[in-house]
């Protein structure tokens, strides 16, 4: 009988470690160039280690698991180079085949100019702010205490992996998230075409990168790994380099509602217009295609949209839109340690250093960028005409983004 049950013991021992083998290695996670924490990173808890050494303070299973993703670095590496190889071999000036695109206004300048020592100080200084205020009890919004085991699966859909390189991406829609997916896109090999991985961003159709389908996020763990997704996330969140880009809240919103509602959008005339010109503009019987509403003068106006994005019955409905979801929850700056903040504003030379710092800007090139015409002077003008009441409001609900990522309190709005 004891050795009986030792032999079926020893069975189910064996299955369970194949299978976490087999689901490890069948989405590649020991892929990753763990040794991609280079000079630009912060210093790292004594818990955030390199490939090869202890991991120190993890549960049992985090160690098995991350003894695992180490195991499989030397025999992945090969495999990464190959991949290099035959990407470097693509063009350096993306060809634009997208309309959409062409009318944006590309700047092909490559920013010779870029000083990396600026660069790094820069960086230094964002993350610095972000710690401070996370970790001032003083300073509170929704979530902020919670940890990261707190957060509901279904926020976790902004973090796009990259197990091939180690990088981790938490994008932000207005914040030049379509041309970030595409570059993602490139490293995973997500994406293929006629059987070959992309090589060039802006060959990806725009219908492509915002498909879910096309991405590995956080919020899909579960069904692949089951109870052991945490522990997969955590140990990716060590040792995967992270990234977002940000921009400042007024103007992003400004953005939003200019991309969403002053032109034609079928969906979202449907799911948010229609509700708005009924609720705040007084509106019955409102034509059911964007086109037909649009041709009989029937517009969201952006008072409209201040005053949805205020009220309280909106949130009690469904979350916001991530298009206007504050960047705190879409990403959760206090409970993930981002390695690399990047802003709007400055997103030539942001892209610029981050992938000479992954050690991919051999590979690829940022997509260059439109001259935006949503600028921070706009400001004035578009809140012109929203109460000052309003404005307080809406300041309130987005302060956390403001003090977070350095962006200054926007008083001229503020004050009669």
């Amino acid at each position: 009988m004891t050795k009986a049950r030792l032999l079926r013991l020893s069975v189910v021992l064996v299955s369970v470690f194949m299978i976490l083998l087999i689901i490890v290695y069948w989405d590649n996670v020991g892929t990753a160039h763990f040794y991609l924490h280079t000079s630009f990173s912060r210093p790292h808890s004594p818990g955030a280690i390199e490939a090869g050494e202890d991991w120190e303070a993890l549960p049992d299973v985090d160690e098995f698991l991350a003894k695992l993703l180490s195991s499989s670095l030397k025999q992945n590496s090969s495999i990464t180079r190959k991949t290099e190889q035959l990407l470097v071999q693509g063009s350096n000036k993306p060809m634009v085949s997208n309309l959409e695109e062409n009318v944006r206004g590309y700047d092909w300048s490559t920013h010779k100019d870029r000083n990396s020592l600026d660069q790094e100080k820069l960086q230094v200084e964002r993350q610095r702010t972000l710690r401070e205020f996370c970790a001032n009890s003083s300073f509170t919004f929704p979530t902020k205490e919670r940890s990261f085991d707190d957060i509901p699966n279904y926020e976790l859909n902004h973090l796009i992996v990259d197990d091939r390189h180690g990088v981790i991406y938490c994008y932000v829609p207005k914040v030049a998230c379509t041309n970030w997916k595409r570059v993602m896109i490139v490293l995973s090999e997500s994406l293929l075409d006629q059987g070959v991985p992309y090589r060039n961003p802006l060959d990806i159709p725009r219908e492509h990168v915002h498909n879910t389908s096309t991405h590995l996020t956080f919020n899909k763990f579960w069904r692949r790994y089951g109870k052991f997704s945490r522990h997969l996330m955590k140990i990716k969140l060590k040792k995967y380099t992270k990234f977002l880009f940000v921009r400042d809240p007024f103007v992003r919103l400004i953005s939003a509602f200019r991309s969403k509602f002053e032109l034609e959008n079928e969906d979202f005339y449907r799911r948010f217009a229609i509700p708005m010109l009924k609720l705040y503009s007084n509106h019955t019987n409102l034509p059911t295609s964007v086109s037909e509403a649009f041709g009989a003068g029937l517009k969201v106006s952006f008072s409209d949209f201040i005053q949805y994005l205020l009220d309280p019955r909106t949130e009690k409905m469904a979350p916001f839109n991530e298009h206007w979801r504050q960047v705190y929850r879409l990403c959760h700056p206090c409970q993930i340690d981002y390695d690399f903040i990047g802003k709007l504003e400055t997103l030539d030379e942001d892209a610029a250093y981050l992938l000479q710092l992954l050690k991919v800007d051999r590979l690829l090139r940022f997509p260059p960028s439109y001259r935006n015409r949503t600028a921070s002077s706009w400001e004035d003008n578009w809140f012109a005409k929203i109460p000052l009441a309003w404005r307080q409001q809406l300041y309130k609900l987005y302060e956390a983004d403001f003090v977070l990522f350095g962006y200054p309190k926007p008083e001229n709005l503020l004050k009669d």
